[in-house]
């Protein structure tokens, strides 16, 4: 999500989303702003031209590749609405986001993404679990 092309700026959130051409993907990520914004109550950040993120993070890997990133976020994208989970996925033996997972609904998963075509094809309880509980991990992670 935050390689140095994708760093926070400035640039209006809601006129970013304004921009999505399609009609029900930017609903969508109106949605998607006021549930991340909910659950993590902190403003939106633009991260590069396309991702929305809320908190941030620095990340230092092995290889001493290190930079910022948002603690959650998504960016909607021309195929599908692209979440950032990562807290997801840094605690490789918690099996509870398997469950919620299974009970979201349609959707597709990546490296430390989740790929969802649309809000309508998910329980969005489910989803709001997951974002609470990876943002949660990742402040537990990355304390500030």
């Amino acid at each position: 999500m935050a390689d140095l092309k994708s760093t926070q700026n400035d640039a209006d959130v809601e006129a970013f989303l304004n921009t999505v051409e399609h009609v029900g993907k930017r609903a969508d990520s109106f949605k998607l702003l006021a549930l991340m914004h909910k659950v993590t109550g902190l403003e939106p950040k633009m991260w590069g031209d396309s991702i929305v993120g809320f908190g941030e993070y620095h990340y230092r890997y092995a290889t001493g590749h290190e930079g910022d990133a948002a603690l959650v976020g998504f960016s909607p994208r021309k195929q599908n609405l692209t979440l950032y989970l990562m807290g997801c996925y840094i605690q490789p033996d918690d099996k509870s986001y398997d469950e919620l997972f299974s009970k979201l609904g349609k959707h597709k998963l990546g490296k430390s993404c989740l790929y969802i075509n649309k809000l309508a094809d998910v329980d969005m309880g489910v989803l709001e679990e997951l974002v609470r509980k990876s943002f949660k991990n990742m402040q537990t992670y990355y304390p500030a």
